[in-house]
């Protein structure tokens, strides 16, 4: 009887119901009937792209300090842009680094992830001079490459190199504009990520650099020039380049593990660039419409004069941090002490002489540059400078360090809808 009230409780009364239909009942949803307390147990999500690629190892084989970052649950690009603060950059990129490496491939430079760790360790001072080219393929600015120099201990100067570093000695375009960006944090150089908004980067080259006297009629660095070297002597390569830095004229070596040994450019600023304040906010005067409308396409033959504007790669910050940014020309955390100024242009050229080359003319009266011949004890003459580089972009250039394409990076982070920028063209001739 009492099934039966409660049945009665339950069941659907209504004047408009078939008397066979009646007895149907309404069951309550689970929600309503469980406990409270304590909650369930939520499952995990899985963030999609976690499914890491084939990892391939060191042949020393996985670090114990790479296992407590598991990588796959990090936002490299949030932690790049800012958005996130971290303790241990290194242990969370080398993790995240090592998983997405890929199998090495005959004639592709690669550095052991060993020795990536123990290069990035053995700098973590005021005088460490690391160096790093990132490769960048930015939506709005386009493929361009990032070299970046440690002044301090947490900072670095920064330079955007369109086309890359000259490889080349005997190219018609041999020099580079190389404008200055925002000062860095050191972790910075640490950085393979991927982004709808930033596009992808990859690590080019990494390593230590050297800096040498600078000589204005691009003569050679030898163990004669007693008279400025001794001068220089007592200094670290990173006082080096303060000093250079200030005096606009830098001769740079860069000993890295793509970049043939010797390999050194000089940097000069010009003294119609040479502004000595930060530029400021620029306001919109007219329709952005009618700006977008009127502004040429960019087109693969276009001149190296075209360069990539610095201003649209950046991460993004409140208006606040984007002032204090504008200000002093640096990223939180980081210190421009050298008063770098955003967007100065400087001059890069390859210096042939410091690289191993010798000028020579032949019968036609044609200047060449040659590598030059050393003699070597014991083993005669041999050769030094190097054979002719060119840097093809993104669609050719894989990561020194995990071996991977700008578009295996954007894949490996899941990033859905990147358009990267027509109209870049390596520098072949």
């Amino acid at each position: 009887m009492m099934e039966e009230k409660a049945h009665g409780a339950r069941a659907i009364e209504n004047p408009f119901v078939k008397p066979e239909n009646q007895g149907w009942t309404v069951s309550l949803h689970r929600s309503l009937v469980r406990s409270v307390s304590p909650p369930p147990a939520r499952g995990r999500k899985r963030r999609r792209g976690c499914q890491n690629p084939r990892r391939v190892a060191d042949e020393d084989g996985t670090k114990p300090e790479d296992q407590p970052h598991s990588g796959s649950n990090v936002d490299i690009a949030a932690i790049e842009a800012g958005k996130e603060d971290v303790e241990d950059h290194l242990g969370i990129f080398s993790a995240r680094l090592r998983a997405s490496t890929r199998a090495e491939l005959p004639q592709v430079p690669r550095l052991a992830h060993s020795a990536w760790r123990d290069l990035y360790l053995r700098n973590q001072h005021d005088d460490g001079r690391h160096f790093v080219v990132h490769q960048h393929d930015h939506p709005i600015a386009g493929p361009h490459y990032d070299l970046r120099l440690q002044f301090s201990r947490t900072s670095s100067l920064s330079f955007a190199i369109m086309y890359g570093l000259p490889g080349n000695p005997n190219s018609k375009r041999l020099s580079r504009n190389a404008t200055e960006t925002r000062v860095h944090n050191l972790w910075n150089h640490l950085i393979e990520s991927a982004s709808a908004a930033s596009g992808s980067m990859i690590i080019w080259d990494t390593g230590e650099y050297s800096v040498l006297p600078y000589y204005d009629n691009d003569a050679l660095q030898t163990d004669q020039s007693d008279a400025s070297i001794s001068a220089e002597d007592h200094l670290t390569e990173s006082e080096k380049l303060r000093r250079a830095f200030h005096q606009r004229k830098i001769r740079l070596r860069l000993h890295g593990t793509r970049l043939p040994p010797n390999y050194t450019v000089t940097l000069r600023l010009a003294r119609g660039n040479n502004a000595s304040r930060q530029p400021t906010k620029r306001r919109r005067t007219r329709d952005r419409r009618k700006e977008i409308s009127r502004r040429p396409e960019l087109t693969s033959s276009d001149s190296e004069e075209l360069e990539e504007r610095p201003s649209s790669d950046q991460p993004s910050h409140s208006d606040q941090e984007d002032e204090i940014i504008r200000q002093t020309n640096a990223y939180r955390g980081a210190t421009n002490s050298l008063a770098s100024i955003y967007q100065r242009t400087w001059y890069m050229t390859l210096d042939r002489v410091n690289s191993g080359f010798d000028r020579c003319v032949d019968s036609t009266r044609a200047v060449r540059w040659a590598r030059k011949e050393e003699a070597s004890p014991g083993n005669g003459a041999s050769p030094s400078g190097f054979e002719p580089f060119f840097v093809r972009g993104p669609d050719f250039e894989r990561s020194v360090l995990t071996g991977r394409l700008g578009s295996d990076v954007l894949s490996d982070e899941a990033v859905v809808g990147f358009r990267g920028r027509r109209g870049w063209r390596a520098v072949l001739e």
